[in-house]
């Protein structure tokens, strides 16, 4: 099992719950407003009045079968507006099988 991570600029929250459903990621955990820019060219999103826009987050669960599909798609959605950003990272996640 797979953990994706995914901050990106806010304007993009609705396409990236679009892509999510189009490949069949049901769950997830999401911030609508978060803060930061990005490492190398990306602007600042620090919904200030100097920096007024604001970044969005979602954290996904699935199977790691759906991983690469889902990277491909959330990288074409990035390259439509690469100023704004979009980045996902992978990390491995363990299911909690015991239940207290």
């Amino acid at each position: 099992m797979k953990a994706v991570f995914i901050s990106f600029y806010e304007a993009f929250y609705d396409e990236v719950l679009e892509v999510l459903d189009r490949h069949g990621v049901n769950g997830f955990t999401s911030w609508p407003t978060v803060y930061g820019r990005g490492s190398e060219t990306g602007e600042p999103h620090y919904g200030t009045h100097a920096w007024p826009t604001t970044n969005a987050a979602v954290l996904a669960f699935m199977d790691d079968a759906k991983v690469a599909p889902l990277l491909k798609s959330l990288h074409e959605l990035d390259l439509s507006a690469e100023q704004q950003g979009l980045r996902a990272f992978v990390l491995q996640a363990e299911e909690m099988t015991d239940r207290m």
